[in-house]
C-alpha cells in the first residue's frame, strides 16, 4: 500500500503547475510588464519626472501598476475563471488540503511579481542614471513582497465577492483604471489636494511610497512607516473579505 504524499510534495508539484500556467498564459505577463514599462517611457522627460514626484517615484508608481495588473487582471482573473470550469472543484478531491491549492496559486503569482518587480526597477534605475546599491535590490525584494501581497488581497476580495469570471474580469478592469486614474492625476496634483491625498493612501500610493523610500533610504521616514502599516491594512482586510465570501463554485 503506497504513503500518501507529503505536504511538501504536495505543495512542489501545485507550485510547479501554477507557474507552468502563468508561463503558458503570455499575454497576461506581457501587459503586466507593458504598463509599467509604457508609465516609465511617458514619465521619462524631465518635467513628467518632476510632475510624479522624482524619479523614484516614477519607478515606484511603475511597479505598482505592474502588481496591480498582475493581482486583478491576472490572478483574479484566473482563479474565476478556474472556479467556472471546475477546476477549483477537483481540486478539492485530492489529497491536497484547501489552503495549499489557493497558497499555491498565491505564491506562484508572488515569485512572478518578484520577477516583474526587479525588471521594472532595473529598467528605470537605467533610464533616470540611478545607481541602487544591492541592499537596496534586496529591499525591493521586500517591498515587492509587501506590494505584490496588497493587490493579490484585493484580487482575492474581488473572487470572493463577485462569482462569475466575466464579473470578475469586468471589475477587475474597472478597479484597475481606477487605480492608474489615482495614481496618475491624483498623485501629480492636477486635481486638486483632496485627490492628491486620495492618492497618496490609494493602494497604489501607499506601494508607490514604499518603493520611493527604498529607493532613496535617506527621504525614508514617517510618511513611509504609515504607507508600510496602510499596506498591512489593505492586505489584512482584503484578505479576511476574500477568505470570508470565496466560494470554490460560482454555481
Amino acid at each position: 500500500m503506497s504513503e500518501a504524499p507529503t505536504n511538501r510534495v504536495m505543495l512542489g508539484a501545485l507550485v510547479r503547475a501554477d507557474l507552468l500556467v502563468l508561463l503558458k498564459g503570455r499575454r497576461s505577463i506581457v501587459v503586466g510588464m507593458l504598463l509599467p514599462l509604457w508609465i516609465l517611457f511617458i514619465t521619462n522627460g524631465q518635467k513628467g519626472t518632476r510632475t510624479m514626484g522624482g524619479a523614484y517615484y516614477v519607478i515606484g508608481i511603475a511597479v505598482a501598476y505592474g502588481l496591480a495588473t498582475f493581482g486583478l487582471m491576472g490572478y483574479a482573473t484566473r482563479v474565476a475563471r478556474d472556479r467556472d470550469t471546475g477546476v477549483l472543484q477537483r481540486l478539492r478531491v485530492t489529497p491536497a488540503p484547501p489552503w495549499m491549492v489557493m497558497g499555491s496559486r498565491l505564491l506562484a503569482q508572488s515569485v512572478a511579481n518578484l520577477v516583474v518587480s526587479l525588471v521594472v526597477v532595473v529598467v528605470g534605475a537605467s533610464m533616470h542614471h540611478l545607481h541602487p546599491s544591492l541592499g537596496q535590490y534586496l529591499l525591493v525584494l521586500l517591498a515587492s513582497t509587501l506590494g505584490g501581497a496588497v493587490f493579490l488581497a484585493i484580487g482575492q476580495a474581488v473572487v470572493g465577492l463577485v462569482r462569475s469570471a466575466d464579473a470578475v474580469n469586468a471589475v477587475g478592469r474597472v478597479l484597475l483604471i481606477a487605480l492608474i486614474f489615482l495614481g496618475l492625476f491624483g498623485a501629480s496634483g492636477v486635481l486638486g489636494t483632496t485627490w492628491e491625498s486620495i492618492s497618496r493612501w490609494s493602494p497604489v500610493g501607499c506601494v508607490m511610497s514604499v518603493y520611493a523610500g527604498v529607493l532613496d533610504l535617506a527621504a525614508w521616514g514617517s510618511t513611509q512607516w504609515l504607507a508600510v502599516l496602510a499596506c498591512a491594512g489593505y492586505v489584512g482586510v482584503m484578505s479576511a473579505v476574500g477568505v470570508r465570501w470565496f466560494r470554490w463554485q460560482s454555481a
